[in-house]
C-alpha cells in the first residue's frame, strides 16, 4: 500500500503505521548484538571536530571506541552526538547520531562498517581508495560507429575545468549536478577535483597546472598560506554562500567561451555595367538597383546566380569623390579588395554581419 504524502504532512502517521505493521508481519528485526552497520545521511568538515558524518544504524550497535571504515574513509569513533545534541556511548538500530573520528569526510550514502581493529579498517579503506582511483582513470573502449562519432564530437567541445570545495557533502553533490548540467554542443563543465573541507594549497596548485581552470568554494574561505600561494601563482579563488550566484557565474564563464554567432543583413545590390583597369587593380562601374552600397562592408560577386567571390568593399566613388554609401538608382565606381575578375553583368551584393548574443 503506497500513500502519497503532501507537504502538509497528511498521511505520515498512516505510512509509519503501515511500515511497522509490515515489519512485524515479515519479522524484520535487526540484530543489536553484532558488529554495527550504518548508512551515512550527511557529512561535513566541522571546526574543532574535523570530519563528521550523520549516520543511521541498520544493524548491530555502534559504540564509542569502535574502529570503522566508510568508503575510503576510516577511523575510530571518538564521539557520538544524538538529535538532542547530547553525547552518547552507543547507538542502536534505526537510531541516528553524528559521528566524529574519521580521517576524511565520507560521501553521503556510503555504508559505515565496524571492523575488528584499526589495521583492518585502514587496509579496507586503502583498497577502496585504490579502487575509486582506478575507476576514475579507467576509460571504456567504444567500438561502434555511433560511439566513435560521439567521441569525435566530444573532442570538439570547449571544456571549463573546475576545482570545487564545499562545507558539506550534500551541498557538494547538489552543486556538481547543477553545473555539470550546464552544457551544449559547444561548451561543457569538467569537474577535475571536488571535495568537502577548506581550500588547500594542493587545490591552488592543481588549478595553476591546468589550462582553462577555475577554483570555486562554497561556504569555505582560503586562509593564510593558501591565499599567499594563490596570489603568488595568480590563481583567482571565487567563493560563494548562495548556490544560484555560483551557478550564474559558471553560466557566464561558459557563455564567454562560446564562439560568437552572426546574422547577415543585406544592405544593397548593384549591377556591373562596365569595368576599368587602374594601376592598383580594377574599378567596376555600377548602378545600384536595390538598397544602398556601403563602403567598408562585405561584398559578394554574383554571376548567373552563383556566388563567385566574397570579400571587402574597399573603395566607393561617386564620380571622382570618395563616398561612404550610394543609394538606389545612382551610378558609382567600386573597388573590391584582392579581386579583379569582375565582368559586365555581374551583380555586387553588399551585406554586414551582426553579432548575436549567445546563451546556453
Amino acid at each position: 500500500m503506497f500513500l502519497f504524502l503532501r507537504k502538509s504532512g497528511m498521511g505520515i502517521d498512516d505510512l509509519l503505521e503501515n511500515i511497522l505493521t509490515t515489519a512485524e508481519i515479515l519479522e524484520l528485526k535487526a540484530n543489536k548484538n553484532t558488529l554495527a552497520k550504518a548508512a551515512v545521511i550527511e557529512s561535513s568538515l566541522e571546526k574543532g571536530r574535523g570530519p563528521v558524518a550523520t549516520v543511521i544504524v541498520q544493524n548491530g550497535t555502534l559504540k564509542v571506541g569502535d574502529y570503522v571504515v566508510c568508503g575510503a574513509a576510516y577511523g575510530r569513533v571518538k564521539a557520538m552526538i544524538d538529535e538532542h545534541n547530547k553525547q552518547i556511548k552507543s547507538l542502536l538500530p534505526s537510531h541516528t547520531a553524528v559521528i566524529a573520528g574519521l580521517n576524511e569526510v565520507p560521501a553521503s550514502g556510503e555504508v559505515m562498517i565496524v571492523m575488528e581493529d584499526e589495521k583492518a579498517a585502514k587496509e579496507f579503506a586503502l583498497k577502496r581508495h585504490e579502487y575509486d582511483r582506478h575507476k576514475e582513470l579507467s576509460i571504456s573502449t567504444k567500438s561502434s560507429l555511433e560511439d566513435m562519432t560521439a567521441m569525435i564530437a566530444e573532442g570538439k567541445l570547449k571544456s571549463l575545468k573546475v576545482v570545487l570545495k564545499t562545507d558539506v557533502h550534500g551541498t557538494l553533490e547538489a552543486i556538481k549536478n547543477s553545473i555539470t548540467a550546464l552544457r551544449n554542443d559547444e561548451v561543457k563543465v569538467n569537474i577535475i577535483s571536488s571535495g568537502v573541507g577548506g581550500i588547500t594549497e594542493n587545490d591552488v596548485e592543481l588549478v595553476n597546472n591546468s589550462e582553462n581552470c577555475i577554483l570555486l568554494g562554497f561556504n569555505v574561505r582560503p586562509t593564510g598560506a593558501v591565499k599567499a600561494a594563490a596570489k603568488q601563482k595568480g590563481v583567482e579563488i571565487k567563493t560563494y554562500s548562495i548556490i544560484y550566484q555560483l551557478i550564474d557565474d559558471v553560466t557566464g564563464m561558459l557563455t564567454g567561451m562560446m564562439s560568437p554567432k552572426y546574422t547577415e543583413e543585406n544592405t544593397g545590390q548593384a549591377e556591373v555595367k562596365e569595368v576599368f583597369k587602374i594601376p592598383k587593380g580594377l574599378v567596376a562601374g555600377c548602378v545600384v538597383v536595390d538598397g544602398r552600397l556601403i563602403r567598408g562592408g562585405m561584398v559578394r560577386v554574383i554571376r548567373d546566380g552563383v556566388v563567385h567571390y566574397e570579400g571587402e568593399l574597399t573603395s566607393l566613388k561617386r564620380f571622382k569623390d570618395d563616398v561612404d554609401e550610394i543609394g538606389n538608382g545612382y551610378e558609382c565606381g567600386v573597388v573590391i579588395s584582392g579581386y579583379d575578375d569582375v565582368i559586365p553583368g555581374d551583380v555586387l551584393e553588399t551585406f554586414r554581419k551582426v553579432e548575436q548574443k549567445v546563451s546556453l
